[in-house]
């Protein structure tokens, strides 16, 4: 697992130990030619952060600020592992996720959600994303599941405006519909 581009190109990042299923390098590029253009600048939340790589590829490409989350004590030396080598200090809730989105008090232009698949958080995560106003004017969540497991194309005033298959992994990207 390596950083794609940006000032921290080619750091190589280390997995959790347990329960790891790191977004491989091919799709990670896929993800960020599509989100590119809402990087720089950024504020990023990574839910079921695992090992950071995706903030950490977003602050390499000029987010101003990532946010992550996860309750896995393996997951949470990853993320403290990685961010040491890139020299910066991690923002990281470490809790489940319904108590991490219950304590933010900011917006999101970037919200990315991969949590363990066939673990059914999906729906919820969505419904609390836009319940409790997190996604910013113009932000975009981002999900990680199955291609075969099908998400809801809208939730809570959240719709589906893309979505791209990659083998058997399927991001689907949700903006606000009104």
């Amino acid at each position: 697992m390596r950083v794609i581009t940006g000032k921290y190109k080619g750091r190589t990042l280390i997995a959790p130990k347990e329960n790891a299923r790191p977004t491989l390098d091919r799709m990670k590029e896929t993800l960020f030619n599509i989100i590119n253009g809402k990087i720089d600048g950024a504020t990023v939340l990574d839910l079921f952060a695992g090992s950071g790589q995706f903030a950490i590829e977003c602050l390499s490409r000029g987010a101003q600020r990532a946010v992550l989350c996860d309750n896995s004590r393996s997951a949470v030396n990853a993320i403290r592992v990685n961010f040491a080598k890139i020299g910066e200090k991690e923002e990281l809730f470490v809790c489940d996720y319904k108590t991490c989105i219950s304590a933010l008090k900011c917006k999101f232009d970037i919200i990315f959600v991969d949590p363990p698949y066939k673990s059914g958080y999906y729906q919820d995560v969505l419904e609390k994303i836009s319940s409790l106003n997190l996604l910013a004017d113009g932000g975009v969540v981002i999900c990680e599941h199955l291609a075969e497991d099908k998400l809801p194309a809208d939730v809570c005033g959240l719709s589906v405006f893309d979505c791209r298959k990659i083998g058997t992994v399927q991001f689907e990207f949700y903006k606000r519909s009104c």
